[in-house]
């Protein structure tokens, strides 16, 4: 295996242009001749340059508009023979067949033709052959053959040759075949996705193709002693993997995890009245509706000014003056909002480390899969998209107006929160949320002691629990968390139902003139 191999004939075959002509013209200026298939070639030589036809090489015409133009021995054997081996460059000669030093080839845009809608026909007819073919046939034979799928590659690899005298390294040449396979297998996991998702319409198809593209390496994991990176997925936009930050620190892994969250929980209220969460450790601390975002930010802080101190906060309007005025008055992690105006940007750029993100909310009904690794594999689900359908009453009492509306929020909000959950609220506002816990009369009773520990340092008669309603993400398995809510004056329930002590649950119900909704739905979330 040779460290440097001298470039003299060079395969150019791109749907991508960008950078060619002067690329090209940094080829030939090293006497590197220029084989190239026919919209290449034609751009090529409208650029003035020399070009060979790939069909000189074959001694076949592109056939089958164009489906059959580069599967020939002529070219994947001088792609793939072997410069050391007599026997290889003996058949190469009695075949006629010339050696092929450098492949620049990007593939097909079939990612593209996908996400503009086309039809099928159009879009199986963007499925590249030849072109995922050659590049695997260089990058095997990288011992003496470069291949170049990057036109952002163009450059390094043009001041290389100048530095080598027209020559490139066994290093370079390994790196570029590990991003051609890279490309191809990413390639092939997009065609594989759409034939099993949006044209077969598998949910867990046998085999899961999962290609993301690196989008930056970041300072640390979860802890300090743990690597970590930030990935897109392949053919995704506009998510929280896209966005950059208008201003602030770059952002660490537990910023996105607990942005992740937070941008859940937020795109569920994006058509209600302004609303304000702040997310901590992947749990809401607090959650508000009101007349304005200001109001509804200082309502949300006020449910637990303790744990919202470093979180991130969220709201389903632009961020305005006076809302960043009020977030600003709190060390905050990450803003999370789908526009903000020049004078909010004004405020926070007094907080230069503040990092402000700028996304659409997602439709919180949208498919798609969440996955998990466990030791040899991934756990694969739907997204808990379920919005609430049945509210059935099955107490004595029925909710009242006000509190019917209570429910649903709590409910919404208690979605996604970390089960065991409890989410107390009054009035569109969260009063205590009890996250996490191995028991769900923990979560009621920590949940009512952050109302308690809220009223007092806020200096207000009594907890917001006192006639709030109480939503669990899950059935109560005994009376027990249910009687904890109405000692910390929850006036009516929502859950699920589903266990075997329902009829004891709805009884204890009636018993304390509480009034309770079955969902029949559960939302864990681990």
């Amino acid at each position: 295996m040779t460290d440097l191999v001298r470039v003299r004939r060079a395969l150019l075959s791109v749907s991508d242009k960008t950078g060619l002509d002067s690329f090209a013209r940094g080829l030939a200026s090293h006497g590197i001749e220029l084989v190239s298939t026919g919209g290449t070639a034609a751009v090529l030589r409208e650029a003035g340059l020399a070009v060979r036809d790939v069909t000189d090489l074959t001694g076949f015409p592109e056939m089958m508009d164009g489906r059959v133009k580069t599967l020939h021995p002529a070219i994947h054997g001088g792609l793939l023979a072997l410069r050391d081996n007599p026997a290889h460059l003996a058949a190469a000669d009695a075949h006629g067949i010339a050696p092929i030093d450098l492949l620049v080839v990007n593939l097909y845009p079939f990612e593209a033709t996908v996400a503009r809608g086309a039809p099928p026909a159009e879009i199986v007819e963007n499925i590249d052959i030849g072109g995922p073919a050659m590049l695997r046939s260089a990058a095997k034979n990288h011992a003496f053959v470069a291949v170049a799928t990057d036109p952002a590659d163009y450059p390094t690899l043009l001041d290389e040759l100048d530095l080598n005298a027209g020559a490139l390294s066994l290093a370079t040449r390994r790196r570029l075949a590990a991003k051609a396979f890279q490309a191809t297998a990413a390639y092939d996991a997009a065609i594989a996705s759409w034939f099993a998702f949006a044209d077969g319409g598998e949910m867990f198809p046998k085999v899961l193709p999962i290609a993301a593209r690196r989008v930056k390496t970041l300072r640390y994991g979860e802890n300090p002693h743990q690597q970590a990176a930030l990935y897109a997925a392949q053919g995704a936009h506009g998510g929280l993997a896209q966005v950059e930050p208008v201003q602030g620190k770059a952002l660490s892994y537990n910023n996105l995890n607990d942005a992740e969250g937070a941008l859940g929980l937020i795109s569920e209220f994006r058509e209600c009245a302004p609303t304000v969460a702040i997310i901590k450790h992947a749990n809401p601390c607090g959650v508000a509706m009101a007349s304005s975002l200001e109001a509804a930010f200082r309502d949300a802080r006020a449910c637990d000014p303790v744990s919202a101190f470093g979180g991130i906060v969220a709201m389903n309007r632009p961020l305005d003056a006076a809302t960043a005025e009020a977030i600003a008055e709190l060390f905050t992690e990450v803003i999370i909002a789908p526009d903000a105006d020049a004078e909010a940007r004004a405020v926070l750029s007094r907080r230069p480390n503040l990092r402000l993100l700028l996304l659409p909310l997602p439709d919180p009904a949208r498919p798609g899969l969440l996955l998990r690794s466990i030791s040899g594999g991934f756990l694969v689900q739907s997204r808990d998209s379920q919005l609430l359908e049945e509210m059935r009453v099955v107490t004595k009492r029925a909710p009242s107006a006000r509190e019917m509306e209570d429910l649903r929020f709590a409910w919404t909000v208690a979605k996604h929160v970390k089960s065991n959950a409890i989410v107390y609220a009054r009035d569109g506002v969260t009063a205590g949320i009890g996250a996490g816990q191995m028991s769900r009369l923990d979560s009621a009773r920590i949940a009512a002691q952050k109302a308690r520990d809220a009223a007092q340092a806020a200096g207000w008669p009594e907890p917001r629990t006192i006639g709030s309603v109480v939503a669990s993400d899950a059935f109560f398995p005994f009376a027990d968390g249910l009687l904890a809510a109405a000692d910390a004056g929850a006036t009516a329930v929502i859950q699920p139902g589903g266990s075997l002590r329902d009829a004891e649950v709805i009884a204890a119900a009636d018993e304390r003139g509480l009034a309770m909704v079955l969902t029949g739905m559960r939302h864990f979330a681990h």
